[in-house]
């Protein structure tokens, strides 16, 4: 595949997947979770700088090795083959149709919030928005990075307009009579559920990487998108948690999916909610449209190099378009059976629970790696090394340790499903 991809191509990749459902979506489940307004904020940066630690630690990886494969290939060359199947096959069975799906329930969910769409079939419209993004991808990757950059453009006006006209609303401040917030070990698992919850929001950074065969000078461009974007993302997402809570009484926040679009009908009326309602849906789309992209790169990845079932069939590229779609096909099949199974936030705990497991094997790789081979070419170091890593891993082990407790059910499956790879991978290594 061609290297096209500029700079802000990959920053827009790296936000514009980042930017979606979450952003507008989740503070239902934290605020239910925090019962607190000020916790119900905190969660943002928090999770944005566990994220910030984790791309800072991650981007000297992605410098060393700016291949195909993105994590996959790190995973690969510190711990060997192993452990990166495994890894790469919870991205193409969990991960990316788990990406998909959610955000394709999620984009249906908003719609019917239109009073024109307010009785079509939820599942109808999450197949047919997934339909036309397989699509948009089908046409080549130029055309899916241009509405990727497109989507990132108009995605970031009705959070720009949340966010600056609640710092200058006279309506009254919400927040002002919200009480103050008193961790502690009965409230402490609940707000690192709520950690979880927030984690999905961050969520899209490391796939980037996929895109690495498809980049101009990826040693570099790679770091910058990564730090840049996260950090980016970060400063966003808690302003607009800070306005919907500065905006809207909490008691319509809670457990309130549609909590965005009160928000923007408080402050525009119903015409101005309806045009950032429109603006909501571009994002998601926008969203759904970068995990597949790099979603798709994962199992033509690992096909190509003979290590799936059917690995030609993953290997194949479109003659005219140059691009994977016989992986996309294959993405956008798990994704739908996930539509007819699951729910929202279901998929998104077990998806972040499952990344972040393989993430603390990429934190401490940075460590390995520096000890094992000092003298590897590195474009890119960690900036205060070794203490993002550390911090990644910390804040990485508190929200497995902690899923693992509250959600064991959640947590058996995601477990089982990455395990179903074992036998696929002996299987292969054995043909």
């Amino acid at each position: 595949m061609k290297r096209q991809l500029t700079l802000f191509a990959a920053l827009a990749t790296v936000m514009g997947t980042m930017i979606g459902g979450g952003a507008f979506f989740k503070i239902a489940s934290v605020s239910a979770l925090t019962h607190n307004a000020w916790l119900s904020i905190l969660v943002w940066p928090l999770a944005g700088f566990i994220t910030l630690m984790a791309g800072l630690s991650v981007a000297e990886l992605a410098a060393i090795f700016p291949e195909d494969g993105g994590p996959v290939k790190y995973l690969q060359e510190i711990y060997g083959p192993k452990i990166a199947f495994l890894f790469g096959w919870s991205l193409i069975i969990i991960y990316y149709p788990a990406n998909i799906a959610a955000l394709s329930i999620v984009f249906a969910t908003q719609l019917k919030q239109i009073p024109s769409f307010s009785n079509f079939s939820t599942t109808g419209v999450a197949l047919v928005v997934m339909a036309t993004i397989l699509l948009v991808n089908w046409l080549g990757s130029k055309l899916s990075s241009e509405v990727q950059k497109l989507a990132l453009i108009i995605k970031l006006l009705p959070i720009a307009a949340i966010i600056i006209f609640a710092v200058f609303s006279g309506s009254p401040n919400q927040l002002a009579s919200a009480p103050l917030p008193h961790l502690n070990s009965a409230n402490g698992a609940a707000f690192g559920q709520a950690l979880l919850a927030v984690l999905f929001a961050y969520d899209g950074w490391l796939s980037i990487g996929n895109l690495a065969g498809e980049i101009k000078n990826p040693a570099k461009t790679l770091s910058r998108a990564i730090t840049w974007g996260v950090f980016g993302v970060t400063i966003i997402y808690t302003l607009l948690n800070w306005g919907y809570l500065r905006i809207t009484p909490w008691s319509k926040i809670v457990g309130n999916q549609g909590a965005a679009l009160l928000t923007a009908q408080r402050l525009f009326g119903n015409f101005g909610g309806l045009i950032i309602s429109i603006g909501i849906l571009v994002s998601v789309f926008g969203a759904i449209n970068g995990h597949l992209m790099v979603g798709s790169r994962m199992p033509y990845t690992l096909g190509k190099q003979n290590k799936l079932p059917a690995a030609n069939f993953f290997a194949k590229l479109n003659r005219k378009t140059i691009v994977p779609t016989n992986s996309m096909l294959f993405e956008c099949a798990i994704a739908a059976i996930m539509i007819f199974s699951g729910t929202f936030d279901s998929l998104t705990d077990m998806l972040v629970y499952v990344s972040w497991i393989f993430s603390i094997l990429l934190f401490v790789g940075v460590f390995v790696l520096r000890q094992k081979e000092p003298e590897l070419m590195r474009p890119y170091k960690v900036p205060l090394f070794p203490w993002p890593p550390i911090l990644a891993i910390i804040g990485a082990l508190f929200i497995v340790i902690n899923t693992t407790l509250t959600q064991p059910v959640l947590s058996v499956i995601g477990i089982l499903l990455t395990l179903t790879g074992w036998p696929v991978y002996l299987w292969v290594e054995k043909k």
